[in-house]
């Protein structure tokens, strides 16, 4: 069983079908409200999304134990994943930084691997070009060094970092079907969808069309990254307790 710390900064942002992948167990830390966890005797971490900006400490004073969890992890080369603010986390960690998206991406966008991603073993076994849920206005601009492992129009969908074993990805993988109808009921709470004239029934229609194969594309994504939790480069399995 790969101990995975789960990294929580909203109530509906949790780690949707994610749960649903065995050989994991999901330690929960809700670092919006509660005091920043001891790292070591877990063998993986996944951080999370939020409707908010890693550029704005002074509107979620939080993200400063937030970042420094996420340093340990790195410094510790605990395998982590990232998912769309937890991406944008892991980047500003590890020296990088976060900007505004040239556009924001709201909804379903094809995303292509880069070059040479194929060799990754988490993102590697994704469709050459394949179809997203997105819900974000910044990216991560991970530091020098970083493999770029996928892209849409617009921007930086998925990476590696260069010195510890460490994914983010700014698409969804892990929401679930209650989860993105939750999110396109309130899409109203969020300004740049507003301005975008977010249609909130066709984008449910779409979400109903393509969950189901969504969903089996990000069980298995998780799966890959947990082999990698299982047994870390570099560092030998976690004895059992």
């Amino acid at each position: 069983m790969v101990r995975v710390l789960t990294i929580i900064h909203q109530d509906d942002a949790g780690p949707g079908v994610f749960a649903d992948v065995p050989g994991a167990e999901l330690v929960p830390w809700k670092a919006d409200r509660e005091p920043a966890p001891a790292v070591d005797g877990v063998d993986a971490a996944l951080v999370l999304g939020a409707a908010a900006n890693v550029e704005e400490p002074e509107a979620n004073p939080w993200m400063a134990d937030d970042l420094r969890v996420v340093g340990e992890l790195l410094e510790r080369r605990v395998p982590t994943l990232g998912v769309c603010l937890g991406a944008q986390l892991l980047a500003k960690a590890a020296g990088g930084s976060v900007e505004r998206a040239p556009r924001p991406e709201i909804g379903w966008y094809e995303v292509a691997l880069e070059p040479g991603a194929t060799e990754d073993p988490v993102i590697g076994a994704l469709p050459e070009r394949f179809a997203t849920f997105q819900w974000h206005s910044y990216v991560a601009a991970p530091p020098d060094g970083a493999i770029s492992l996928a892209r849409s129009e617009h921007c930086l969908q998925a990476f590696r970092l260069a010195d510890a074993p460490a994914w983010g990805i700014q698409f969804h993988a892990e929401v679930s079907a209650e989860g993105a109808a939750s999110w396109t009921r309130q899409y109203d709470h969020d300004e740049d969808a507003v301005a975008m004239d977010l249609d909130p029934v066709a984008l449910q229609a779409e979400n109903d069309r393509r969950m189901e194969g969504w969903n089996q594309l990000g069980r298995d994504l998780f799966a890959r990254f947990l082999v990698v939790g299982a047994v870390p480069p570099g560092r030998p399995p976690r004895s059992p307790a």
